[in-house]
Order: structure tokens, then C-alpha cells, then sequence
């Protein structure tokens, strides 16, 4: 799965972010988005979330969503406590960087961010792409992110699983969206 570009990704000029504090300590938050599966749990937008291999760099899973595409996962760098770096994208298919972090607020307190550095425009010159990654792509993926932290903030706060479409659906992953 790995790509030729993996290691230049992050030099991407308009990665996709969310940041969300969490009423969790650190340690917690770790806990949840590092255990194998844990999307079944959190993520709103996902029926299904095998295990090929884990934990650690080379870790594999796949993202089954509820409107049928299937997204392989492969963890490129694993820090302990912190979070980990990983590709996503359909097989066979170009993929993009994810990274997941945790940090501590305060004792009780954390926060989860995941920055994407979507493959989508990266072929097109900047002068062409910063229309529809900030008119489009941005805005969507940033909607989708969203929905993402607050399932596992839902999750960790509440102890309760997430819902289909809980937080509303979205139009790449939700059948009836």
C-alpha cells in the first residue's frame, strides 16, 4: 500500500484538521483511538472495522463504511502515547496521510486532532487546486473530521458506542445522505 510520495506528504500545502478537547486524561484517549477496532465504537460513519495485523508501524485494518466503500488503512509510524501516522484509500487506489495525536490538557483533560493531507488535488498545480480544495474538498473532509472526534468524544465521555449518522451523515459515506 505504500506509496512513492509517503514520505513528502506532509510537505502538502493545505492538509485538513480538527482538533476536539476531550474530558479524558491522555492516557485515555491513547487508549481508545490505539485499540484494535475501536472504529466500531466511535466512528459514525463506519459498519465495520477489521484487523489484519496490530498494533505498531505496519499495522493494517480496513474501514468498511456504511454506503459500501471499503478503505484499507496502514500505519506508517506508531509514538506510544501520542498517536500514529498512517495511508488510507481503496485498494489499488492512490491514498492519503492520516495523522492522529493526542496531548494532554491538563489531568482530565486532552485533546484528539487527525490532519488529513488528501491525495485528491495533488496532481493538479497549486494555481489550478486552491478552488476547489478550499470551495469543496476542505470543507467536506473537515465536516467528515469532525464527526470523527466527537465519536470517540461521545464514546469516552459517555461509554456509550456511536450511531450510525449520529452527528448527520455525509454525502462520500452515508447511503442515505
Amino acid at each position: 500500500m505504500s506509496q512513492p510520495w509517503a514520505g513528502s506528504a506532509r510537505s502538502f500545502r493545505w492538509p485538513v484538521g480538527v482538533e476536539r478537547s476531550i474530558a479524558r486524561p491522555s492516557s485515555e484517549v491513547w487508549a481508545a483511538i490505539s485499540t484494535p477496532g475501536i472504529l466500531e465504537l466511535c466512528h459514525p460513519f463506519c459498519l465495520a472495522n477489521p484487523v489484519m495485523s496490530w498494533p505498531g508501524a505496519g499495522s493494517r485494518d480496513e474501514v468498511h463504511y456504511f454506503n459500501g466503500v471499503v478503505y484499507e488503512r496502514e500505519i506508517l509510524e506508531w509514538i506510544d502515547g501520542v498517536g500514529y501516522s498512517l495511508e488510507i484509500g481503496e485498494h489499488g487506489r492512490e491514498t492519503s496521510l492520516v495523522e492522529w495525536r493526542v496531548e494532554a490538557i491538563d489531568p482530565t483533560a486532552s485533546s484528539l486532532a487527525i490532519s488529513v493531507y488528501p491525495y485528491l488535488l495533488r496532481r493538479i498545480p497549486p494555481a489550478v487546486r486552491w478552488l476547489p480544495h478550499f470551495v469543496y474538498l476542505g470543507p467536506m473532509l473537515r465536516r467528515y473530521l469532525r464527526s470523527v472526534v466527537k465519536g470517540f468524544d461521545w464514546y469516552l465521555t459517555r461509554q456509550e458506542p456511536v450511531t450510525r449518522n449520529q452527528f448527520g451523515p455525509h454525502p462520500w459515506f452515508s447511503p442515505d445522505a
